[in-house]
């Protein structure tokens, strides 16, 4: 992710003269080169716009620039807000409004007509914030001094959930097979997604990635092998086990690079050729940072991939998961998150294990190699992106992972335990209301304000579960989005 970078266009007009608009360019790239120092990406000083062409320019610029993830913008002094409608209308990528100052205090003794002729940001701000909002742009606001670390931890998070889009935008999911016959949830509108979200996803035939896997040589299972051996503990007398899924993902993932695909999808239905469904093989790759989705779950798989990308520089883990089985002892209820194979393993507490054990559902000729774990402790969220019908709806609870209140020795899979919020049963309750799916995304790295700020960027509906949620407010919020959201 850190070839993307982030453009600074600071607000001004020709009214104040050369030596203002001087000083206006040299503190803006001073500020530009000091938050680079501090912030997750690059912020680049392009710009002291001062006219309807020079705004525009820098737009068309920043929107054919793949390297650009997003403008930052800032009036250090007064800046017309007509000018900037031509530009702003034509703008095609994240747009935060920096609401600051250079200066941090008034200087009592300082104070003139001629500070004050320099240092307008108040009024310029305002002025610029008009006309985004009469645009009715889609933007993030944020104010406060440059320096703080407050400020800068915010236009952090923004700028994380803009890579997202970026990621977003270019997204290819290869899709093997179809969907889990029958699953409602794993289906979607693909014409409607790839023109809201950018998403590209394609089915490839499951024989093609059989001809792929028959293709790889013992040397590059070799090579493989050495990877996991020094990853993970090999607790199987199964070798021949995990050299197949050694094959599978070495196919797998030659396969999706020579496609540019970020996120794939099978199912367990569909394994025509194979011996094993990819487990060790898909928890591998999402260790490596691309998505999967499981039963045909592509929404899911392109969704793991993109909060992969912006969580980058947290802890990793950022992975899919399912909601498999609760716990309801009363004043002890949890929810116990797993899937038959296919838990990434940057959600591992302690060393994954790789264990083969038989799968009794699919198609499966041989036991599949898959690693072992318990998830660790902390605060986080999971994420569902649902298809309405119309429209797409992001809904995002909060939660906090615990290790699991019991060891459950003879559960081969990798497992995650987690109190929901505000409490399991009326989570649940609100999670299924708003229609919520059994797929999700699990993230400690990506918060829910951030994915607020991507559906807010990518147009889409947000619902965010929280300890504060009732099933009755969230009922009177869904009836509201949902009339407004047809409105659209």
């Amino acid at each position: 992710m850190r070839q993307y970078e982030f453009w600074f266009v600071v607000g001004s007009q020709f009214l104040y003269g050369p030596e203002v608009l001087e000083t206006v360019a040299a503190r803006s790239a001073e500020m530009a080169e000091t938050l680079s120092g501090k912030l997750p990406y690059k912020l680049v000083y392009k710009v002291t716009a001062k006219t309807n062409q020079e705004i525009t320019d820098v737009v068309k610029e920043t929107n054919y620039d793949d390297n650009c993830a997003g403008i930052i913008t800032w009036c250090h002094t007064f800046s017309p807000s007509k000018m900037w409608i031509n530009g702003l209308a034509s703008l095609q990528k994240p747009y935060c409004h920096l609401a600051t100052q250079y200066n941090r205090e008034i200087p009592n003794e300082e104070i003139d007509m001629d500070f004050m002729n320099l240092n307008q940001a108040a009024h310029g701000d305002r002025e610029h914030g008009f006309i985004a909002a009469r645009l009715r742009m889609p933007r993030k606001v944020i104010a406060g001094y440059w320096q703080d670390e407050k400020v800068q931890t915010r236009l952090g998070d923004w700028m994380k959930a803009a890579v997202g889009v970026a990621v977003s935008r270019g997204m290819k999911v290869m899709h093997f097979g179809d969907n889990m016959r029958e699953v409602a949830v794993t289906e979607g509108d693909k014409v409607e997604v790839q023109t809201k979200l950018g998403w590209q996803v394609n089915t490839w035939a499951v024989g093609d990635l059989v001809k792929e896997m028959n293709a790889v040589t013992e040397a590059e299972i070799d090579a493989q092998m050495a990877i996991y051996t020094a990853s993970y503990d090999v607790a199987t007398d199964d070798i021949a086990a995990i050299r197949y899924q050694a094959r599978e993902e070495i196919a797998i993932k030659k396969m999706m690079d020579a496609e540019g695909c970020k996120a794939f999808s099978n199912t367990f239905q569909d394994l025509y050729g194979m011996e094993q469904l990819p487990g060790l093989a898909s928890q591998h790759l999402m260790a490596q940072g691309y998505g999967y989705g499981g039963e045909g779950d592509w929404k899911v798989a392109a969704m793991t991939a993109i909060l992969k990308a912006m969580g980058e520089g947290g802890n990793g883990a950022s992975a899919f998961m399912e909601d498999y089985t609760y716990h309801l002892v009363e004043g002890q209820e949890y929810s116990l998150g797993a899937h038959m194979l296919e838990v990434c393993p940057s959600l591992a507490a302690g060393k994954p294990r790789i264990e083969t054990h038989h799968l009794g559902i699919g198609m499966n000729e041989k036991d599949p190699a898959r690693l072992v774990f318990e998830g660790k402790a902390g605060k986080a969220i999971v994420v569902s992106l649902i298809d309405m019908g119309g429209r797409l709806r992001l809904i995002v609870q909060d939660i906090e992972a615990v290790k699991p209140i019991m060891p459950m020795p003879n559960l081969p899979v990798a497992r995650v335990m987690w109190k929901a919020m505000p409490d399991l049963t009326t989570g649940v309750e609100c999670w299924i209301t708003a229609g919520g799916a059994h797929h999700t995304v699990l993230s400690y790295d990506v918060s829910a304000g951030q994915m607020r700020d991507w559906a807010r960027m990518m147009d889409i509906e947000f619902v965010h579960i929280t300890k504060d949620t009732t099933p009755e407010k969230l009922e009177e919020e869904l009836f509201v989005k949902d009339l407004a959201w047809k409105l659209k």
